[in-house]
């Protein structure tokens, strides 16, 4: 007998990244020689110190459940950062830590929709975004956005939008699939358009740290009344560790807390104490050296790039991407990556992951792979362009 599921499958879409990497590993383990530039994963091991941690923690029995909000001494670690880094003062109580920045999305899903209420955000844009908001009944307001907008929401085209049932926005600085950045003062039109609407203000941070010609703003420094997400998979490099952070308003903490007791019991608390490492002077210099390196492929495979004929009208001041127009090459996302990958051994996302807004139109690359490779993706489509 088939039983029907959850209506709300219909509405959730695939991650197609997820699809790209799958049929990609398959090739590679066929024989198929595969330039990977799919996947917004740092190609590097996790630093050696915060292994070093994470062993350390395991051999003196740190295996047991933490506290829902995260071990005191992580949460205490993150405030000071934001000290160092930021100057800004934010009480560790503030500070949830999350399995990956995807337990943050989930907690502030429950905690801010109710059913039919929606959020807003940037089309083209992360797209778990408005599933996690459909997940809990709520929905993600795409908003569209092209290179007149850097790719980014703005108070004024958000207030045009802003609907009945819109009962905030999220925004992310530096963005994927763009890269691109909210400066203070548009983060500082944002909160106010909010503010005036009654509304909540959602900004990812995840790739702070992958910033590269400019330090990109924190919502921290404007106001503490916005929730911010960051994690520990980006600049930090420790994707498969599952860890994030959330700072929330101070009345919200007791909330969060609540549904993270019911939803995740705790985080892992090994990687907990090996994320203490992450914050350590050695860990970070290996950190901003490995920064260093992602400005240096972003900047050679970006004239490449525009050479060969796709189109990207600005230079990405952060995270580990370029969102590039195919109008040249035919303006069919889908099927340009599947004859790239297939035909030709580059495995790069379309741009239907990221949204509806001409998404046919574009792909994403992610320079997460040595330059060596990113030299022989070029010498590929050198052959098959020019």
């Amino acid at each position: 007998m088939t039983r029907p599921y959850a209506r709300r499958l219909q509405d959730i879409e695939p991650f197609r990244v997820v699809e790209v990497l799958t049929r990609a590993k398959q090739l590679a383990a066929a024989g198929r020689d595969i330039v990977r530039l799919e996947a917004g994963e740092p190609d590097f091991s996790t630093a050696e110190p915060i292994v070093r941690a994470a062993q350390a923690a395991l051999a003196r029995g740190e295996t047991h459940y933490s506290q829902a909000a995260g071990i005191p001494e992580l949460r205490e670690a993150i405030a000071n950062y934001y000290k160092t880094d930021y100057n800004l003062a934010i009480a560790p109580e503030r500070i949830m830590i999350t399995p990956g920045a995807s337990g943050a999305l989930l907690l502030i899903s429950g905690l801010l929709l109710n059913p039919g209420d929606g959020i807003l955000m940037t089309d083209p844009g992360y797209p778990c975004n408005r599933n996690f908001f459909r997940l809990v009944e709520g929905e993600g307001q795409l908003v569209p956005v092209g290179p007149q907008d850097r790719y980014q929401l703005t108070a004024e085209k958000a207030a045009a939008v802003w609907r009945e049932n819109t009962v905030g926005a999220i925004v992310a600085s530096p963005a994927n699939p763009t890269g691109e950045i909210l400066t203070e003062q548009e983060l500082r039109d944002l909160y106010s358009l909010c503010e005036r609407k009654d509304g909540y203000l959602i900004v990812d941070e995840i790739y702070h740290g992958l910033d590269y010609d400019e330090k990109a703003a924190s919502i921290l420094s404007i106001t503490d009344q916005a929730f911010v997400i960051n994690s520990f998979s980006k600049y930090f490099g420790m994707t498969g560790w599952r860890l994030g952070w959330l700072v929330a308003p101070p009345d919200a903490v007791p909330h969060l807390e609540k549904l993270a007791q019911n939803l995740f019991i705790s985080m892992s608390t090994m990687g907990q104490y090996g994320a203490l490492a992450a914050f350590e002077p050695e860990t970070r210099g290996i950190l901003n050296n490995r920064r260093d390196e992602f400005k240096r492929r972003r900047d050679y495979l970006l004239p490449e790039l525009r050479r060969l004929g796709f189109d990207i009208p600005h230079t990405p001041a952060g995270a580990l991407y370029l969102y590039a127009g195919i109008q040249k090459f035919g303006g069919n996302s889908a099927q340009f990556c599947v004859d790239m990958l297939e035909q030709h051994g580059i495995s790069i996302t379309p741009g239907a992951d990221f949204g509806r807004y001409r998404s046919n139109e574009h792909v994403r690359f992610a320079y997460t792979t040595s330059m060596s490779r990113l030299e022989e993706a070029v010498a590929r489509m050198d052959r098959l362009f020019a």
